[in-house]
């Protein structure tokens, strides 16, 4: 298990995480979610035993990360940058990190190197963008460490790239109970791997929970009211939706067609428009992009924040 538990991280004048609790439990596929500098690489960085905290503490499996050589043998962490490598043909590489880490298997890096072809003595920097980064995640699983942190671990790859980097870590999910931790700014990529997410902005956590649960809690509502007898059509509020168990995050109307985005069980949200007597009630699927939007909304943060789908 990780835990960070009031953790504050500052550079000079700048706090980069502010007072965050988070707890990622083993075996998960668990995503960082935020725009640049919402906090998502200082969490894997304090993570990974690079950055001590201010305050709070960063704990795996029970003791203190930083400075910690036997607990930093659980994890590798996966930078977005890859020039440090450049130097090292593949095989040099490989040799690096197997001094360093006792569990690294020769079996496993060899088998994934040859299912995508990475040549082993040529230079990294030879390499592309999408080939680094599938050599330095070759490296990372054969480590067989407990936690792998990939920060924007498929950025500025080709899709096909993309499949096969994805591929493998599901495979190491599945095999032996990796946890893995991802950030990115992409919405989409966190949905296809991830079952857990957390989302950040300006270093505070905005919330964390099962995508499933977050997926299944939040709707899009369409309806329909016919007009009154005079003609007019009823003008509602937020708060004429608002009832136990339901909480409105986001309403518009235009005319007689009313948008509602709803969290709470469907049904119990349907039961509560009843008796406003609509002509047409239709259920909108709303994509991941779109409920972290409307959830930053209503606590108050600039949902102009820079996620993708």
């Amino acid at each position: 298990m990780i835990e960070l538990k009031n953790t504050v991280k500052k550079f000079d004048s700048f706090t980069a995480l502010d007072g965050v609790n988070l707890t990622i439990e083993k075996g998960t596929s668990f995503g960082l979610l935020g725009s640049n500098g919402a906090g998502k690489s200082t969490i894997l960085r304090l993570i990974s035993g690079i950055y001590a905290p201010e305050s709070g503490e960063v704990i795996i499996d029970g003791e203190s990360v930083f400075d910690n050589v036997d607990i930093k043998q659980k994890v590798f962490f996966i930078n977005d940058e890859t020039i440090q490598f450049g130097g090292f043909t593949l095989k040099k590489l490989k040799d690096f990190y197997k001094d360093y880490y006792k569990s690294f298997s020769e079996e496993i890096f060899e088998s994934l190197r040859k299912k995508i072809g990475l040549p082993l003595d040529k230079k990294i920097n030879t390499f592309s963008k999408g080939m680094k980064r599938q050599a330095i995640v070759i490296i990372g699983l054969a480590c067989r460490t407990d936690y792998l942190l990939l920060d924007e671990a498929f950025d500025g790859l080709d899709p096909t790239m993309r499949i096969i980097v994805k591929n493998m870590l599901i495979d190491a999910m599945l095999d032996r109970q990796l946890t893995a931790i991802i950030s990115s700014h992409n919405l989409k990529e966190i949905n296809e791997v991830c079952d857990k997410a957390a989302l950040l902005h300006n270093g505070k956590i905005v919330f964390s929970r099962d995508i499933d649960d977050v997926k299944g809690s939040v709707h899009k509502i369409q309806v329909v009211f016919s007009k009154n007898e005079d003609g007019t059509i009823a003008n509602y509020k937020k708060e004429d939706f608002s009832q136990d168990g339901i909480e409105i995050l986001h309403y518009e109307q235009s005319q007689s067609i009313c948008f509602i985005i709803a969290k709470g069980d469907i049904e119990t949200i349907k039961a509560a428009l009843v008796p406003k007597h609509p002509m047409l009630t239709e259920v909108i699927p709303l994509t991941l992009e779109e409920i972290f939007v409307y959830e930053l909304e209503v606590l108050g943060y600039d949902s102009n924040d820079n996620i993708t789908e």
